[in-house]
């Protein structure tokens, strides 16, 4: 049984759920504590790092893309307090959200000659995009075939995000958060090389699900190597938690931070 879903995503960046849908959906799951942890940028409702709805305690987070030299990371900040460097860092990648995602969506359109009905704009990600191509009656394409012909990776109107370096991001976020993790290490090209960089954080994502099996091996040795504390999560975007997370006793340790 998870007791806290430590990865979950709402309407502010591009998740499906709403805020105030988050302790039903959790307690739905059986899920005690929640992360709200969107891309890239803070969640205005959420005031302090820990508060209680609803009889669900929530964690106030962030999920932050960070530039790793030879692949991109992302990092899980927990226990958020607003930092001038951290706004910094949210205000860049925003502004350059906005601009990719219009990019994003001017290319489709014209590729496909239809209106979208969509722009660009803070928190907007892949996700809508796909979504607004997969719903509108005039396209062939479904929620998985745009990424895969369309906006993915090396796909025609791909474009890529200008996000901060490792080292600026893990800075802002340290000196944010009570708690800095990286993120489902199993998701990247080089598996090996991202948990290589736990070096310099306090803690490594253990539990994901990935949708497939993985071998835990290489984040177990991680977790000794470096004296890690772990982490888990649902990476949820739509309304379904505890796909994965921590159990009570694990989330001991990462409670007595992170408040």
């Amino acid at each position: 049984m998870v007791y806290a879903d430590l990865h979950v995503h709402t309407t502010n960046s591009d998740g499906q759920m709403e805020l105030d849908e988050v302790p039903a959906a959790a307690r739905e799951a059986g899920v005690s504590v929640v992360a709200i942890t969107d891309h890239d940028r803070m969640n205005p409702v959420l005031d302090a790092p820990v508060t209680e709805r609803d009889g669900v305690t929530v964690i106030h987070g962030i999920e932050l893309r960070v530039d790793a030299g030879d692949q991109r990371v992302d990092l899980l900040g927990y226990g958020v307090r607003e930092t001038d460097a951290l706004a910094d860092v949210v205000e860049h990648i925003q502004t350059n959200r906005i601009e990719r995602g219009q990019a994003i969506i001017d290319c489709v359109e014209d590729r496909l000659g239809v209106s979208l009905g969509i722009e660009g704009r803070e928190g907007l990600g892949r996700p809508h995009i796909a979504r607004a191509v997969a719903d509108h009656p005039d396209t062939d394409y479904d929620y998985n075939g745009t990424f895969d012909h369309l906006i993915g990776n090396g796909c025609p109107c791909y474009v890529p995000r200008d996000v901060p370096s490792f080292e600026r991001g893990r800075e802002a976020l340290l000196d944010a958060c009570g708690l800095v993790s990286l993120a489902h290490p199993f998701r990247y090209p080089d598996p090996e090389a991202a948990l290589a960089l736990c070096a310099d954080l306090p803690a490594v994502e253990r539990y994901y699900d990935y949708g497939r099996e993985v071998e835990p091996a290489p984040v177990e040795r991680a977790v000794e190597k470096y004296d890690l504390l772990v982490t888990g999560g649902s990476d949820a975007h739509d309304h379904e938690l505890g796909l994965a997370g921590l159990s009570e006793a694990e989330f001991a340790d990462v409670s007595a931070l992170v408040g």
